[in-house]
């Protein structure tokens, strides 16, 4: 059995890979996605017959160089030169809604915003008839503050 692992060593190297990716995919930082690269080209050259202890420091120096050189590259690519990256809630400021529960003077109403439907606030307090397109000026929470477009 310890023969069969020693001589497909390719086949782990795979499997890590695609652990890898899996796991990127609930992180999105594209941190581990640069082991999952380390770990496929571990896999290729292992198919080829390079040693144990050769394959660990392949997977370490390809692993390392992508680290440094793939993942600046992709996360530039991805995000753009801004440094914050703004996320869930926080990249709704500025976004146009629709008013889909007026919103009541001094009170709170709804806002439809790319299928999702926010509880809002007017910036000035005013009512805001349902159908208005407004603007988000700003979040506390869970709740916008929005005003009219």
């Amino acid at each position: 059995m310890i023969d069969y692992f020693a001589a497909n060593l390719w086949q782990l190297w795979v499997l890590v890979t695609v652990v890898c990716l899996i796991l990127e995919l609930t992180s999105g930082d594209l941190f581990i996605l640069c082991f999952s690269i380390g770990a496929l080209v571990t896999a290729v050259l292992s198919a080829f017959g390079l040693g144990f202890y050769g394959q660990l420091a392949v997977f370490v120096v390809a692993s390392v160089l992508s680290l440094l050189f793939v993942r600046p590259s992709l996360v530039r690519r991805l995000h753009g030169r801004k440094k914050e990256r703004l996320s869930n809630a926080d990249a709704l400021i500025g976004r146009i809604g629709r008013v889909s529960e007026a919103i009541e003077q001094g009170g709170y109403g709804r806002v439809a915003i790319d299928g999702d439907d926010w509880k809002a606030v007017s910036s000035d307090g005013t009512y805001v008839p349902m159908g208005q397109n407004v603007r988000v000026v700003g979040r506390e929470s869970i709740i916008i503050t929005v005003e009219k477009a």
